[in-house]
């Protein structure tokens, strides 16, 4: 497999300097292209200074410091090349060609900038900046050309760690495959845990540091498969040993590996630019993207009445009506949705007519009327566009927050783990036959998303989405048919419970989707944080200890991860139950979505994301979070004023703890750390005081909920239900909320899963 770094964005410079890398090298992380810039702007500032008939002693000398500061910055980076290049045998010629040629080219400009202590700084006798413009550029070029040289050098070293860390995961799970003792498969999967530990920093920093986020939407996606895999690796295997002889036990294992094999494929496709075969990627068209091409191309018109024929726009609008198709043939796309998209449709082929009509008479006659004309017709098309799109995008996202409501109860999940203990097989049968069902409302409900998603990201993000339904519904059903043969099997029911959290982690991670769709959607975007991957000597080679000295270890960042995904779980709690809430300006509501809100950014920041970039700004975030949630225990005493003496107490028991909690947050927030233990203590601190009080804030939303209700306080808490038809299932357990997940997807440290494995557990 091809292992080239070079990809779709190159270095530029300023183009009145007639500055360029080198044309073959092309940047695409973050790391190379912002240690360019710095250069870059200095040696453009250089070489565009003003040819003045006089010049002062502080402009020669501003020129002789700006070539003695590039030289020296080409010094320090050369050391580092060579470095590099000392650690790295395969790349060492083509690294120490690049650090000489720079150097060379550093000391060249140095030489040529020496101006200050001249008399006469443009004499011949002194070749200088001023004598030989031409040596500098070309001094100039071939330093950019080399420095690119050693960075996109650099960045493929990254890519060989990548690629050697992928083949040691692969190679133990081979060998995990094949085992067929308890006692081996321990071994084992400690060693594979640490692999994937890993693999995980490697692949995490390269996807921070992508340039293109397409790519990084991508990586995101499979990181997250290996991620979530990673669990139900460990329990289907264990399941398949308990009981060797059962088909759907084999199944479900098989699935896992599959899947994990398929994860880590697209991770090498991805940071080494390449596909299988050299084939090349076709994503499907969604609605969104083929609107905005055709609305470019229409307006277009304005500058230009020949730059395309009718037969291609007509065309393109045939293929964003095909799609629409994907709405109007869907069962669940609502009657009125279906009129209305089917109403624009016929709309919008009217329009176009009369648009083409009116532009092959403007090329004919170009009159100002007929301008006139046209410049209407591309109006009312453009507006019969957007109208279009808004109607697709309130089909996708309302049948969406239906259906993620309507099953955010998990009926058909209890009700499988429920029969599976029972060993009922013919109860099993029909609740997996529901589950398909419900699989396919929501495999629908992703593609219908896809077409409204707005960005190539979220695009992305919904194929992913679609694939983890398909492929985990099926997993779901493998692992309650291996149940329902040995219901007195513990690691089978907790197989079950394993793909069952898989299910409904991905409807919380649903809700989210929508949300960030809803956003783009009301131009709503947010950033991303900046990552560096480049190596440094001795530091992010393919080995755990080379990693420790910048990173937490193992235990440290398995230990926060999991905290920060228990408060990504915390969050969708709280902002599916403020969603009940019919008065959405209540005080309550209003403090606990943006508790919900600052929670989600520290989770974030477990994942290296979002807007918080450095433990400092987790610290002020955990802070203010603190004073919000002070807020909201305000507004818990304003309500207990209102509701009866027994209500009131409890009420105000449950604001004090809250009190409590935030302001023993404050203190942890403020308390200085000095040292990576110490910090490390106080991160993890924050956090965990984060959780328990996202935790209480979960159960006081609907507890208010209900006071405000039995005391017809307001303008009422609950929306309606709603209007889904289907009958609901009935089994003994809760239908209200999910049940809180005690242990996370793949985030516990792989460490104390190998400890702590019961496999012979008794009948």
């Amino acid at each position: 497999m091809a292992t080239s770094p070079c990809s779709s964005s190159g270095v530029s410079s300023s183009s009145s300097s007639g500055l360029g890398a080198d044309a073959g090298l092309e940047i695409r992380t973050r790391s190379v292209e912002q240690t360019l810039v710095p250069l870059v702007s200095q040696i453009t500032t250089l070489i565009n200074h003003k040819d003045k008939p006089k010049r002062s002693d502080k402009t020669l000398q501003a020129i002789q410091r700006v070539g003695q500061a590039v030289n020296l910055a080409v010094g320090r980076f050369v050391t580092v090349g060579e470095a590099i290049a000392n650690e790295n045998r395969e790349l060492k010629e083509e690294m120490s060609v690049a650090c000489i040629e720079a150097r060379r080219a550093g000391e060249t400009i140095a030489q040529l900038t020496d101006v200050a202590s001249l008399d006469h700084p443009e004499s011949d006798s002194h070749i200088t900046i001023f004598t030989d413009k031409t040596g500098v550029v070309k001094a100039a070029r071939l330093l950019l050309s080399s420095v690119t040289k050693v960075l996109v050098l650099a960045d493929r070293i990254v890519i060989k760690q990548i690629i050697t860390s992928r083949n040691k995961v692969l190679a133990t799970m081979e060998r995990l495959e094949k085992v067929s003792s308890f006692q081996e498969f321990v071994q084992i999967f400690s060693q594979f845990g640490n692999e994937m530990v890993e693999f995980a920093h490697l692949t995490g920093d390269r996807q921070n540091d992508l340039k293109d986020e397409k790519k990084k939407a991508r990586m995101a996606a499979s990181r997250a498969v290996l991620e979530k895999c990673t669990m139900m690796l460990l329990t289907a295997s264990k399941t398949c040993l308990r009981h060797p002889d059962c088909e759907s036990a084999r199944i479900n294992k098989d699935g896992v590996f599959h899947r994990m094999r398929l994860a880590l494929e697209q991770v090498i496709e991805i940071v080494t630019d390449s596909r299988p075969n050299g084939e090349n990627e076709m994503a499907p068209i969604s609605i969104y993207s083929g609107i905005k091409e055709f609305k470019n191309k229409v307006e277009g018109l304005r500058e230009n009445l020949y730059f395309l024929s009718k037969e291609n726009l007509s065309t393109m609008l045939e293929v964003i009506l095909e799609h629409t198709e994907d709405f109007t043939d869907s069962a669940y796309t609502s009657h009125e949705h279906r009129e209305h998209i089917l109403e624009l449709s016929k709309q919008a082929k009217m329009e176009l007519e009369q648009l083409v009509s009116v532009w092959m008479q403007a090329q004919n006659q170009k009159t100002k009327d007929l301008m006139e004309d046209l410049e209407v017709a591309i109006l009312k098309t453009c507006q019969c566009m957007n109208e279009l799109k808004r109607e697709v995008h309130s089909a996708a996202t309302s049948l969406a927050a239906d259906l993620l409501k309507y099953h955010t109860d998990h009926m058909v999940l209890k009700a499988l783990k429920i029969t599976g203990v029972e060993g009922n097989l013919e109860a099993v049968a029909e609740y997996t036959c529901k589950l398909s069902e419900q699989k396919e409302q929501l495999v629908e409900m992703c593609r219908l998303l896809r077409h409204v998603s707005g960005t190539e990201p979220l695009e992305i993000t919904c194929i992913h989405a679609e694939d983890t339904f398909q492929v985990t519904g099926p997993q779901i059903i493998s692992a309650a048919e291996t149940l329902a043969l040995h219901p007195s099997s513990k690691i089978a029911k907790e197989n079950l419970e394993v793909f069952c959290e898989a299910w409904e982690s991905q409807l919380s991670d649903m809700s989210l989707l929508l949300r960030e769709i809803n956003d783009v959607f009301e131009g709503r975007r947010g950033e991303k944080r900046v990552y560096l991957s480049l190596p440094r000597p001795g530091k992010h080679n393919a080995n755990l200890k080379a990693l420790k000295p910048v990173k937490l270890d193992t235990e440290e960042q398995a230990k926060i991860a999991k905290l920060g995904l228990e408060l990504h779980l915390l969050t969708s709690d709280v902002d599916s139950e403020t969603e009940k809430w019919e008065d959405q300006e209540n005080e309550i509501v209003q403090h606990g979505q943006g508790m919900s809100s600052m929670a989600y950014s520290m989770y974030l920041f477990t994942r290296g994301e979002g807007l918080l970039k450095t433990t400092q700004d987790l610290f002020h975030q955990a802070e203010i979070f603190a004073t919000e949630g002070t807020k909201l225990a305000s507004a818990l005493h304003a309500l207990s004023d209102q509701v009866h003496d027994d209500d009131k107490s409890f009420l105000l028991l449950e604001a004090e703890k809250l009190i409590s909690m935030c302001r023993q947050l404050q203190i942890t927030a403020k308390a200085s750390a000095q040292g990576k233990s110490a910090t490390f203590t106080k991160v993890d601190a924050c956090i965990l005081k984060t959780r328990n009080a996202m935790t209480l804030l979960c159960q006081l939303l609907p507890l208010c909920c209900k006071l405000l209700r039995k005391n017809k306080v307001g303008n009422g808490c609950l929306k309606p239900a709603p209007p889904w038809k289907e009958d609901r299932i009935r089994t003994g357990t809760s239908a209200r909320t999910p049940e809180r997940r005690v242990d996370t997807l793949g985030m516990k440290s792989l460490e104390n899963h190998v400890t702590n494995m019961t496999f012979l557990e008794s009948k």
